[in-house]
């Protein structure tokens, strides 16, 4: 066997080891009857990649193709790699080992413990794409749509610009979108070339007028605290500021709210008591 040979034999060992961890569950896909293998199926991971079944496959077992680098950062996205399983990818596909591009950060149980601390104070962990990786409690309550949303809509940016139901709730909308896209155009210059970003701004542009003049606009700025004022249908009006983390890669963040005034903490207090 040649070298070329055993890379792709590994390559093919490897992406199998990970698909096989992948329950349907953790990608909101049904079970469904007849299961024999442990994991998502081979069609399964290239649907929720957006390749080509037959093209996966092919890379599965090992036959010389090429793969190029944003076709495995979809790969590696929907597998949940974490940084050294990416880079590891990279090598055995024959690409330099680069810098992930921080979106596909497996949710431990030490940050999951961090966030559950953090109750009352809602808080989410998310990547620069305004994806919801994980959250508390006190987050869940504060944005239900957010987190009930099926995972390829379980974006904060998405649901502010294509959920009624989360529009009515931002108070301040007029204020807060604007700079919301702006950083979202500022992470977006560092992943123009990858077909998922190019496809979610593009779905994003077709479903909501708003965010295409938005995002027409060309403003560009960087995360930080931020001024966020909710209606909630059940507990009236909350007032909250952001505080920003960078953990754990520089381009996953740790969002937390702080309530503003005693009425956002028993708002929060009440509905955390009704669940």
């Amino acid at each position: 066997m040649t070298v070329a040979e055993a890379k792709r034999a590994d390559l093919a060992a490897f992406l199998r080891t990970r698909r096989e961890r992948i329950t349907p569950e953790m990608v909101d896909l049904a079970p469904g009857p007849r299961r024999r293998t442990p994991g998502l199926r081979r069609e399964e991971v290239a649907q929720l990649a957006g390749v080509g079944v037959t093209w996966y496959t092919w890379l599965e077992q090992g036959r010389p193709i090429n793969a190029s680098t944003q076709v495995l950062d979809a790969v590696a996205r929907t597998l949940r790699l974490d940084n050294a399983e990416w880079q590891h990818l990279y090598r055995l596909a024959g690409h330099q080992a680069g810098v992930p591009a921080g979106d596909a950060v497996r949710v431990t149980p030490q940050i999951q413990e961090i966030l559950d601390k953090l109750d009352p104070m809602p808080a989410c962990l998310s990547n620069s794409r305004c994806d919801v990786l994980a959250w508390n409690s006190a987050y869940a309550v504060m944005a239900p749509d957010v987190v009930e949303a099926p995972e390829g809509e379980r974006n904060t940016l998405w649901q502010s610009c294509v959920s009624s139901r989360l529009s009515d709730m931002l108070v301040n909308r007029e204020q807060e979108l604007p700079g919301v896209v702006a950083v979202f155009r500022g992470a977006y210059s560092r992943h123009a070339d990858d077909p998922c970003w190019q496809g979610f701004v593009s779905r994003l542009c077709a479903a909501s007028p708003e965010f295409a003049r938005l995002w027409a606009r060309q403003d560009v700025a960087e995360p930080g605290p931020r001024e966020k004022i909710m209606k909630h249908e059940r507990v009236g009006e909350m007032r909250f500021t952001t505080t920003v983390l960078h953990s754990p890669t520089p381009e996953t963040r740790m969002v937390i709210y702080t309530p503003m005034d005693d009425a956002t903490r028993h708002a929060i207090d009440r509905l955390l008591a009704e669940t």
